[in-house]
């Protein structure tokens, strides 16, 4: 009988392995080419044609890569996409980067892996690897993916080896990327986790650590995402605190920073955004319903962040009452619709939420955002504004909900009437018409 763990962890040393990667967005683009990089051979699946369609011609559409490095992985034949789950069968090594959304209930759906699992499992053949990156709760992997490739016959770790490894993608992050950020691994078996490692050895710059099971890997990207959200949710609270105290809360922050231990700075905000702080903790608050057990911590974090938004709109319809405005009709410009500086991305921004609740209330909306130029609020397609003197005189309220560095915050402060900044991007400015979030 052949040891198809020796065969292909030879493979992957020799980097002749072929790789599969499924899904390709914020995850699974970035992850296929650095292993096109390090000289893998990589087939992309995703069921969007224009996705496929464009990484065949070289056209980047991910912020976080680098469009040479895409253009030429493709030019050379070293990646390549389709919408074929038979390309399955040919690969040595399957990535599964797919979504893993939440319901309106706050219930993780898992259908997303199911369907490429079930698409898949026709193709899966002995001596392959199969790795979810999908951040999900503990026990997806081995409850969700093993039974289905037990009963095809396979032998978990003899027959095929299957791990989780947690994507720690950071949109924007100038410092760490998928290349040089460390990997998480665990598999099934010991043989699951070493096959793993290797491959993860050979694409990545960051270090790997292997833990001994893929709930311990599950369970390790949620508490790092549970870390942030109950973090944030304090400050966020305090910050509604402080305005009524008549207190700086960024001053606060940043005054608390120069204790050298035993302090960790998070800021406040109009809200959580992108796919993994608003929606991963809730996997872990659904799963533990299973052991009669109550995340009161996330749950209660989950409720402050929530409410930002709204206390936003609120915090807006007071500062133009007192100008004698009301909110209906009042002028709103918007400096921001992605959920962090610097990025494209509007997946779960706050700065989205208020803008629909501010149009529920009757206000002009106009947005300006040098990253997206057309979003839907409320059902409505909205392009961004370019940004001048007459567009900011022409506002009764400038509502800052993004601190993108390209945005002239001198020119805002200049011109606006009045300025809400939620995100202390004027910060060392100086204007008598600037209100900032969590300052009394």
């Amino acid at each position: 009988m052949p040891n198809r763990e020796e065969e292909l962890l030879a493979r992957i040393r020799e980097r002749s392995a072929r790789v599969a990667v499924i899904g390709l967005g914020y995850v699974g683009l970035p992850l296929a080419v650095e292993k096109a990089k390090a000289g893998f051979t990589v087939v992309g699946i995703d069921r969007n044609a224009n996705r496929v369609a464009q990484i065949n011609r070289g056209e980047n559409y991910i912020g976080d890569v680098i469009a040479e490095d895409l253009a030429e992985a493709v030019h050379h034949g070293c990646i390549r996409a389709t919408q074929d789950f038979a390309e399955v069968a040919n690969a040595d090594i399957i990535t599964i980067c797919v979504p893993t959304p939440l319901d309106r209930n706050k219930q993780p759906d898992t259908s997303f892996i199911e369907h490429v699992v079930g698409c898949s499992l026709p193709h899966i053949r002995p001596g392959q690897l199969i790795v979810l990156e999908s951040t999900t709760y503990p026990g997806t992997t081995q409850e969700v993916i093993q039974p289905y490739l037990e009963e095809r016959g396979f032998s978990i770790g003899r027959d095929v080896f299957l791990a989780f490894s947690p994507e720690r993608v950071d949109p924007g992050n100038a410092k760490y990327k998928t290349k040089n950020t460390p990997k998480v691994v665990g598999g099934v078996t010991p043989a699951c986790t070493r096959v793993a490692a290797s491959l993860y050895e050979q694409v990545l710059e960051g270090a790997v650590c292997c833990v001994s099971s893929p709930r311990i890997a599950e369970m390790t990207k949620l508490l790092e995402n549970i870390f942030r959200i109950v973090n944030i949710s304090l400050v966020n609270e305090l910050a509604l605190l402080c305005e009524r105290m008549g207190i700086d809360i960024w001053e606060v922050i940043e005054a608390a920073k120069t204790k050298p231990f035993g302090f960790l700075a998070f800021y406040p905000g109009p809200g959580l955004g992108g796919h993994c702080i608003p929606l991963d903790p809730f996997y872990l608050s659904w799963k533990a319903k299973e052991h009669d057990f109550t995340t009161r911590f996330i749950d209660l974090a989950g409720q402050i962040n929530d409410r930002m938004p709204y206390h936003v709109v609120h915090r807006v319809m007071e500062i133009l009452n007192s100008s004698g405005k009301p909110m209906a009709k009042s002028k709103v410009l918007v400096l921001g619709m992605a959920y962090k500086s610097n990025i494209d991305d509007i997946r779960e921004s706050p700065a989205v939420k208020i803008a629909g609740l501010l149009l529920q209330r009757g206000a002009s909306l106009t947005y300006h955002d040098p990253y997206v130029p057309v979003v839907s609020v409320a059902g409505q397609m909205i392009e961004s504004t370019p940004l001048s003197p007459e567009v900011l005189e022409a506002s009764d309220l400038v509502l800052i909900t993004t601190d993108h560095i390209a945005v002239d915050y001198q020119l805002v402060i200049r011109h606006a009437p009045v300025v809400f900044d939620t995100r202390n991007a004027t910060a060392g400015l100086v204007g008598k018409n600037i209100i900032r979030l969590g300052v009394g």
